[in-house]
């Protein structure tokens, strides 16, 4: 994190240069101004009643809410290194007999045989959300240090926080002050804002403090790939390094989100800033508050429903969640879904794409009973799952590379037997062919197609005509590769 240095800030010419200019500029304001129909004359121009009170003022929502937003400081301490003590590990042998005692005796700069300790700070943003001093920030501002962490409240006063807990799937910690007292603290929103809703953002840029930046929503439910619970809103208020943490505000001086990333190809802020929604983070504080965050897990491996994968299935659109494999002994197993189902529904509510499912099963808990509505053979099927508990190595994420290229190549392998006789070995690839555009390679077995178990290269091709005289667009193979089975639609020639 970067500190403010007032001498180097003082010190740039630039910016003194573009001070003066300022000043020169604010002398040239206020020594004019122009009555209607007559000269211009000296005075203070002042700006037409109408024109002042277009301008909203965020003043008082500001004053309001400041003294519960602060500035986290983590102290790190970071073992980066182990160095071996043998000669040989360390580079001693190289070196002249003299030296090699030299440096063991007084360890020449070198810290043989101990861990090289790297100390640095980390700074980010916090607000607080309850009376007694309990502290919202993002995990990445205290996941490298968390036993020295100290909150600055606006007043300035310095307090000592300990971590209670974190979830780096959606980069939420929760801190507690240590100090007892009765503290400033904000709420969250209820509903969620709307794109074009004014927004504030409050926190700790460059550790300059205090910082207080205005802007509109201007998009939501993005998916910026930093996790499998990605669903942020799009701010365009300045956010810089050091924000991370802090409170997005709306009108009322709610919080409906927790500033968590930029995009930037400077560094700095270019109006793209990300937000996690209000109601994602008062679910996981609660969690956190009594144990830790507990997900539903339904034990299915998903892939999005392409365009190419939809026309494959017969299916009307390519919403949904397309279970590549179930896993067995799970709540999915239990209920029958299988391989080749397509997950449209989660307790009534439409699953717009695998990401979405994964969103809806993390947000209930172990034990809920939940109905999932599936299209399987062209027909819509449901079924009640009891959940269970989430494994940190059973992630039912969506896999985009498992979303192939649309393309129009022919297939483009070279197909042989497996020894033990499931499935069918893709011995050779064709570089210039569907199957490698589609992430296909040598030794990928494919498992299915057009739902049908395969065993033989001419098995393969039986059901690939088939599907071609049912007048399908594509036909959808399931593959075995060497980190998971997905799905995979080949589309046919055009004519």
């Amino acid at each position: 994190m970067s500190h403010f240095n007032p001498r180097s800030f003082a010190a740039r010419r630039p910016v003194a240069t573009s001070f003066a200019a300022l000043a020169v500029a604010a002398t040239s304001v206020f020594a004019l101004t122009v009555e209607q129909g007559g000269p211009a004359r000296a005075g203070v121009v002042e700006a037409p009643p109408a024109v002042a009170n277009s301008a909203p003022s965020f003043a008082d929502v500001v004053s309001h809410v400041k003294p519960a937003v602060v500035s986290v400081k983590v102290n790190i301490e970071d073992a980066v290194a182990q160095n071996d003590d043998s000669d040989n590990e360390n580079g001693l042998d190289q070196l002249p007999p003299e030296m090699q005692q030299f440096f063991k005796r007084f360890g020449g700069g070198h810290n043989f045989g101990k861990p090289i300790v790297r100390h640095g700070v980390a700074l980010g943003s916090g607000f607080i959300i309850s009376q007694d001093g309990y502290v919202v920030t993002n995990n990445h501002v205290v996941e490298h240090g968390g036993k020295q962490v100290t909150v600055t409240l606006d007043s300035g006063k310095e307090l000592k926080a300990k971590v209670i807990g974190t979830d780096p799937k959606t980069d939420i910690a929760l801190l507690k002050i240590e100090e007892p007292g009765d503290y400033n603290y904000v709420k969250f929103a209820k509903e969620l804002p709307r794109i074009g809703d004014w927004v504030l953002a409050i926190g700790n840029p460059f550790g300059l403090g205090g910082t207080v930046t205005a802007g509109i929503v201007s998009a939501e439910g993005r998916d910026i790939g930093s996790g499998p619970y990605d669903q942020f809103i799009q701010i365009d208020a300045p956010i810089n390094k050091g924000n991370s943490g802090g409170p997005t505000f709306n009108l009322k001086g709610e919080v409906v989100g927790v500033n968590t990333a930029i995009f930037s190809p400077s560094g700095g802020s270019v109006g793209l800033g990300f937000a996690i929604p209000a109601n994602t983070v008062d679910m996981i504080v609660a969690d956190l508050e009594h144990g830790g965050v507990k997900r539903g897990y339904l034990g299915v491996q998903i892939q999005p429903v392409t365009q190419d994968i939809a026309d494959g299935l017969g299916l009307k659109s390519n919403e949904g969640a397309l279970v590549a494999e179930t896993q067995p002994d799970t709540p999915a197993a239990s209920a029958g879904l299988k391989s080749g189902d397509v997950i449209t529904k989660l307790n009534g509510d439409t699953v717009k794409d695998a990401a979405d499912l994964t969103r809806k099963v993390g947000a209930l808990k172990p034990g809920e009973k939940a109905t999932v509505t599936y299209m399987r053979d062209g027909a819509e099927q449901t079924a009640d799952v009891t959940l269970g508990s989430l494994q940190p190595e059973k992630t039912a994420a969506a896999d985009d590379s498992a979303a192939p290229e649309h393309s129009a190549l022919t297939l483009g392998v070279e197909l042989a037997p497996t020894e033990h006789g499931k499935g069918v070995e893709i011995v050779e690839v064709d570089p210039t062919g569907q199957a490698a555009s589609k992430g296909i390679s040598a030794g990928d077995v494919i498992l299915q197609v057009a739902g049908k178990p395969v065993s033989s290269p001419r098995e393969v091709k039986s059901e690939i005509e088939a599907a071609k005289k049912d007048g399908k667009k594509a036909v959808l193979m399931l593959v075995r590769t060497s980190q998971a089975s997905r799905y995979v639609a080949f589309e046919f020639p055009k004519a």
